[in-house]
């Protein structure tokens, strides 16, 4: 994905839920043709936010055993408010199970003292190798890299 969704990981309690927030800025490039008038974090961003928020609970408990978190799928979505520049969205996941392959969550945002969207979310993880075992080298260089990440979004 070209944009990182979340800016910092606030708390976790490994396996169980995990909170973080993202900052929404008027210099982010996605906000000049959405709406240039009346500028919003579109609801598919929000959505990827939660699923990220959630990806990074998987890894860090299962000790980053898989690079490919995906989402699988995502039920009763509902978007509540918008996110405007200045915002601070606080996203939640909360674990509903939390198996090898799979995984099952409740998410919200909250932007301020105001809900701004909320999700069941499923999601995959499986390595590249599982399918090819020639894509060995690119599961490690993917883990790698996510563990770099997950000191920034930590620190």
């Amino acid at each position: 994905m070209k944009f990182s969704l979340i800016d910092k990981i606030t708390d976790i309690d490994s396996g169980r839920r995990l909170e973080a927030v993202k900052n929404v800025a008027l210099a982010e490039e996605y906000l000049q043709d959405h709406f240039p008038a009346f500028p919003v974090l579109p609801g598919v961003f929000l959505l990827q936010g939660m699923i990220e928020s959630a990806s990074w609970l998987v890894r860090e408990y299962q000790g980053f055993t898989n690079s490919m978190v995906l989402l699988k799928k995502a039920r009763n979505v509902k978007y509540k408010s918008f996110a405007a520049p200045g915002s601070t969205i606080r996203y939640s996941v909360e674990v509903k199970s939390l198996e090898d392959k799979t995984s099952s969550f409740k998410a919200s945002g909250v932007a301020g003292d105001e809900a701004v969207v909320e999700a069941r979310i499923d999601l995959k993880h499986f390595n590249l190798a599982d399918d090819n075992p020639e894509m060995g080298c690119a599961d490690k260089e993917v883990i790698d890299n996510l563990k770099k990440r997950w000191q920034l979004l930590t620190q």
